[in-house]
């Protein structure tokens, strides 16, 4: 059986353009289309490649500015074919337009079981109510989710988690499993799908997100997980995440890490095959995955590769 990667693209609107006073515009174009590399461009090379996707996508600021820029999003996503998970963000929950210094905690476990449960069953209906399916799979925001969390989605008939991240255990990714899970595994009544890690240097993990890894540590990554047999790698995005971080031009640094990982996924079908939650078949449960090991040289490769982002593709235009 072939391993399986989840590409997943968490998409919100980021509460630092909120905080800063932007209208809703450009708060929804800083974060969901910045300089012509967001979601668009996202389903865009997807197609190109023929991989499926998983978005998992934070209603919760239609607290503050109503459905309509959740219902675009989510719209332009399933018109692509591609899925539409839950995202949760929980500092919307209080958030106003005219007050941009109202929030709840921004961390989701920070509530009790009982909040969390009644946070959770909210957003999911705000996704329903912007056109998407019942969602069966969910990530918290920050990755920041713990036993209690997982309890509650199994208490609502949400049938997966991808919260789990080893690079940010114990905190605020709280979730009671190593850090170094990285195989899909039942706990708490649901299927925890964690991200996946590599050990970039002994003792130290990270996980596989686009701004986190080279396109080397990518690559060796996808391979190891074939030819160890892993049951999936999970991979991270974020809707904003081509971009600088003011939204303005593109990061080229990352948009070559990305249409990169979008090739090397089309190259090895057969070895690894993108999967989507809501058709998912049963997963291999209970494998003992391991992460890639260290290496220096693709450490240090990539520690000057982000020197080069943090200093000139991260500079405003």
């Amino acid at each position: 059986m072939p391993t399986r990667a989840f590409l997943t693209v968490d998409t919100e609107l980021m509460w630092r353009h909120h905080a800063a006073g932007l209208p809703i515009s450009e708060i929804a174009e800083r974060s969901l289309e910045p300089a012509g590399v967001g979601i668009g461009y996202q389903l865009r090379r997807f197609a190109d490649h023929g991989l499926r996707a998983t978005f998992f996508v934070d209603p919760m600021p239609a607290v503050a500015y109503g459905l309509d820029p959740i219902k675009r999003v989510v719209g332009a996503i399933l018109e692509a074919g591609q899925e539409v998970q839950l995202h949760l963000h929980p500092n919307w929950a209080a958030a106003r337009d005219d007050d941009r210094t109202a929030a709840a905690s921004f961390e989701l476990i920070d509530f009790t079981f009982a909040e969390q449960r009644d946070l959770i069953a909210a957003a999911s209906d705000l996704l329903v109510a912007a056109g998407a399916p019942r969602p069966v799979a969910f990530r918290s925001g920050s990755y920041s989710a713990s036993d209690d969390t997982l309890a509650a989605l199994a208490e609502l008939g949400i049938r997966y988690d991808s919260s789990h991240n080893g690079s940010e255990h114990p905190w605020p990714s709280a979730i009671g499993l190593n850090p170094r899970q990285i195989a899909p595994v039942e706990h708490r009544g649901v299927i925890e799908v964690p991200v996946t890690l590599i050990e970039d240097v002994r003792g130290h993990l990270r996980h596989f997100q686009i701004c986190a890894l080279s396109t080397a540590e990518m690559r060796d990554a996808l391979d190891h997980a074939v030819s160890a047999g892993h049951a999936a790698v999970t991979i991270v995005s974020h809707g904003f995440e081509l971009a600088n971080r003011s939204g303005t031009r593109p990061n080229a640094v990352h948009v070559q890490r990305f249409d990169s990982l979008c090739a090397m996924l089309a190259e090895r079908k057969g070895g690894i095959e993108t999967a989507q939650f809501a058709d998912l078949p049963d997963l291999p449960l209970d494998r003992a995955d391991s992460p890639l090991g260290p290496s220096l040289i693709r450490t240090r490769m990539r520690q000057a590769q982000q020197l080069w982002s943090n200093l000139v593709s991260e500079r405003a235009a």
